[in-house]
């Protein structure tokens, strides 16, 4: 019936240290929803921050207004509440800020009961030699790989 939706963020694996993931259930409207369905978002540039009454928030994240939706339509660019247990929460909210971690979303994804859900993680920031050993191992793999291709 429907095609099945896995908006990914390769960025945040390339920028960030992922530590621990959760997925969130997202507080969405109508319209929001069905740009969903059409694959018409984009968590790239997203990030997730508790406001002062503990809840929290994806920021950043864009979903494309709707095409049919007319007066009723969506801002693309708003605040998007997240869904989590008050455990999950509680725990967040404390690695956040002792550790000085941030909250990456990796996955935008609907699931087998057609909701909008969003894989998060707690995740620390890699430093830019971090960042050229991945480079230089994920160059590694292709290397391998085309060998092994050529060989067979």
């Amino acid at each position: 019936m429907q095609k099945n939706i896995n908006i990914k963020n390769k960025k945040a694996r390339f920028e960030f240290e992922i530590i621990d993931k959760y997925t969130a259930g997202i507080q969405l409207t109508g319209t929001e929803i069905k740009s969903i369905r059409l694959s018409k978002a984009r968590i790239t540039e997203s990030f997730c921050e508790f406001n002062e009454g503990g809840e929290l928030f994806v920021i950043n994240m864009y979903i494309e207004e709707y095409i049919y939706g007319h007066q009723f339509n969506h801002k693309p660019k708003s605040e998007r509440r997240l869904l989590l247990n008050k455990r999950e929460l509680k725990s967040l909210k404390k690695e956040v800020e002792a550790k000085g971690n941030a909250i990456v979303p990796l996955r935008l994804f609907i699931n087998e009961r057609g909701f909008a859900k969003l894989e998060i993680a707690l995740a620390k920031g890699k430093k830019l030699h971090d960042k050229r050993e991945t480079m230089k191992d994920r160059d590694n793999k292709k290397d391998l790989a085309r060998i092994k291709k050529n060989f067979n």
